[in-house]
């Protein structure tokens, strides 16, 4: 029961981010249309991956509650709001607006996200080492809780903005994270922060009501070894997480702007085409295809198929598949475009298992602990996404938003060869 209740708290706080940063994007897209500016939102969120910070997940949810605060007050100020000011700020006319333009609001909206950011990259390894290694929930538990609360959140950023505009968005954003309020202060009790490396056995006659399974007993050793081997939580590179991240950086940091100024939807729409990507993934991580299999049965595999045959979690085929779908929603008007993100997530979900199921975390403890290679992904991801938002926003902002697209498939289409190589499973320091 008690698990359970976690499992959804976590689930609550992933539907609070999603809805807060897609809602922050698409005020950021009305308040000004210059791509540069716009690329800059996924740059702030992600920018704390680069930064040497504490793992304190209570600290960590209380930048998230102080940002989501930040952008409900930018919301409330921006219903009165001049909509003439917004679109003279893509020009530059509006830079001497400060304090009564955009100029103003936008900055401050940067900010929350930055700091939103923050509180993502403090709170949430150290929330899943302590929700997998002590509560004894799996870690394929909290990626379908991860998926499923994306998904709920993008879904009422499309349905709650015509009701309410970001008001509504960012209050319901405030009342889904608080129920993890709770396990952020459960997991600073002394003694209750990570397991003491335990055998199987000890563990399962620990007559525990919190009986843990076989895989989370392995997930719980290995987490309570890598944070002594590593107590401030630092995250290598891997760089084939950070060519992915590089692609859909590029891809959704112009995503509002796109729909907002070449298709002329409303955030409804934009809510919606984050809705059945999120489906997409949700599906895939909820099938066969999204198990995670272990790096030795990987490394199996690809011994079997000899060194001629592309490395069975590397392949570039989702990668094509991405061009081809990204391309396709230019051919199929309204709705038709709309559902072609289904598979985009699907396929997005499966290079994400793919690439975890080969990193190695440490070398003193088998890659067995799945949150710390989640999070290997998850910054690696972050620092790609921060350059290939900068340098999609760049080339949009010269050679106008509706070339960035072909762009876009371009890379997907390229990038499909590197991450097709075998090579070792190496991360970058």
């Amino acid at each position: 029961m008690r698990r359970g209740l976690l499992s959804l708290a976590w689930g609550s706080a992933q539907a609070s981010a999603s809805l807060t940063l897609a809602s922050a994007a698409w005020l950021v897209s009305g308040l000004t249309a210059s791509p540069l500016i716009n690329s800059l939102l996924p740059v702030l969120a992600t920018a704390a991956a680069l930064m040497p910070l504490p793992q304190q997940p209570l600290l960590g949810s209380l930048l998230q509650l102080l940002a989501t605060l930040l952008l409900l007050a930018i919301g409330l100020h921006g219903q009165n709001l001049d909509p003439a000011t917004a679109t003279a700020s893509a020009t530059g006319a509006a830079s001497a607006a400060v304090g009564g333009g955009v100029v103003l609001p936008l900055a401050l909206a940067l900010l929350a996200v930055l700091l939103f950011g923050l509180g993502l990259q403090i709170g949430q390894l150290p929330l899943q080492r302590f929700l997998v290694g002590v509560q004894g929930i799996s870690m394929r538990r909290l990626r379908s809780g991860s998926e499923l609360g994306a998904l709920l959140g993008h879904l009422l950023t499309a349905l709650l903005f015509p009701i309410g505009k970001a008001v509504l968005q960012f209050s319901q954003a405030l009342v889904l994270l608080l129920p993890l309020l709770p396990a952020a202060l459960l997991s600073r009790r002394p003694g209750r922060r990570h397991l003491p490396p335990r055998s199987g056995p000890d563990l399962a006659s620990a007559g525990s009501s919190t009986a843990l399974t076989a895989s989370a007993v392995a997930a719980s050793t290995a987490v309570a070894a890598a944070a002594g081997a590593n107590p401030g939580g630092g995250v290598s590179l891997n760089w084939r997480c950070c060519l992915q991240g590089v692609l859909f950086g590029s891809l959704f940091g112009l995503l509002p702007l796109w729909v907002r100024q070449l298709g002329g939807g409303s955030c409804f729409d934009f809510g919606m085409v984050l809705t059945a990507y999120g489906l997409g993934r949700l599906l895939a991580a909820a099938g066969p295809a999204g198990s995670l299999p272990s790096p030795p049965a990987l490394v199996a595999t690809a011994a079997l198929a000899g060194p001629w045959r592309l490395h069975p979690a590397r392949g570039g085929l989702p990668y094509l598949l991405l061009a081809f779908t990204l391309a396709a929603t230019q051919w199929l008007p309204g709705w038709g475009s709309l559902v072609l993100f289904l598979p985009m997530g699907g396929l997005a979900a499966l290079s994400d298992a793919r690439l975890v199921a080969t990193l190695d975390t440490h070398p003193d403890d088998s890659a067995t602990d799945e949150p710390l290679r989640w999070q290997i992904l998850a910054r690696s991801s972050g620092v790609g996404a921060l350059a290939g938002s900068l340098l999609m926003g760049g080339t949009a902002q010269l050679l106008g938003l509706p070339l960035a697209l072909p762009l876009q498939v371009l890379a997907f289409a390229a990038a499909a060869v590197p991450l097709s190589l075998a090579g070792r499973r190496r991360g970058l320091a």
